[in-house]
């Protein structure tokens, strides 16, 4: 299973309509926690569904931001990498 079909499963998001965003939101996801000193190893597929849906949902209404929680989150994983 792809990282984009573990996404849209923990999302509960079904078709391939938006499958191009989710894509696009998944890649920033993944370089952000890259970017921030993540290993490799610890971008999960959970951290990154969770990630995509605050920019899905924050997306919506104008915003793109992360929840405290996912900043929290990799900030975490940044130190134990």
């Amino acid at each position: 299973m792809t990282t984009l079909e573990q996404v849209k499963k923990a999302l509960n998001i079904t078709g391939n309509y938006q499958d191009e965003t989710l894509q696009e939101y998944i890649d920033e996801v993944i370089d952000f926690a890259r970017d921030a000193g993540v290993a490799e190893s610890n971008i999960t597929s959970g951290l990154i569904a969770r990630a995509v849906n605050d920019l899905w949902n924050y997306g919506d209404s104008g915003k793109s931001e992360l929840s405290p929680y996912v900043v929290q989150r990799i900030t975490q994983l940044s130190f134990k990498s």
